[in-house]
């Protein structure tokens, strides 16, 4: 009786111990499952910071390269116009020999360059003016000719209606017409016959 009393609590020893083993287990698989958790968090915010730091880098670089070129340009605009200065002939006292034959030299070449524009531009506009003088002279000529066929269009129409006016007479009327504007009689009859005559176109 006595043996199976101590079986009996040996079993209950031993459920008692899985239990509490069981229940180790537990909290320590959750623990463990935290501790990724939190490992994964700080893995991310690792790497979210060093993109941020990659991004300021990049930005510091670009900055420092737009640096560079805006100093790079400013001082090539100083030299420019310390250039065009010159080329005035302002602030030539710092200049030696060799930069004012320089300067000399430049300025030959550049009043070259001018002297050729400005002739190629004369050429051109000499060009031009004789084109405008063509194209004037082939207008008038057209004038001309539109002139002289509106002339020989109004004598044909004069003649036309001297033509319809002696159709529209008889022939003793063109008969007594041509007498009385004859020149064998003296200038009474002639002026009065030409007044006779008119009056029969009246």
């Amino acid at each position: 009786m006595h043996s199976k009393v101590n079986s009996h609590c040996k079993k209950e020893k031993k459920n008692v111990m899985m239990q509490e083993v069981k229940v180790d287990v537990a909290i320590v698989e959750e623990e463990e499952e935290q501790e990724l958790t939190s490992m994964e968090e700080l893995l991310e915010r690792h790497n979210q910071h060093s993109d941020n730091i990659g991004k300021l880098v990049h930005s510091s670089l670009e900055l420092q390269i737009e640096n560079s070129n805006y100093v790079r340009l400013s001082e090539k605009f100083a030299e420019k116009s310390q250039q065009l200065r010159n080329m005035k002939g302002e602030e030539l006292q710092g200049l030696d020999i060799e930069e004012l034959h320089k300067l000399e030299k430049s300025l030959e070449a550049g009043l070259s360059h001018v002297l050729e524009t400005k002739g190629e531009r004369i050429v051109e506009e000499i060009t031009s003016l004789q084109r405008k003088g063509d194209q004037l002279a082939k207008e008038i000529e057209q004038m001309r000719q539109q002139m002289m066929e509106m002339s020989k269009s109004q004598k044909h129409v004069v003649a036309d209606s001297e033509n319809m006016v002696y159709e529209g007479l008889s022939s003793d009327s063109v008969t007594s017409l041509c007498s009385f504007v004859s020149p064998t009689h003296d200038d009474d009859s002639s002026d009065t016959s030409l007044r006779l005559g008119l009056s029969l176109f009246r």
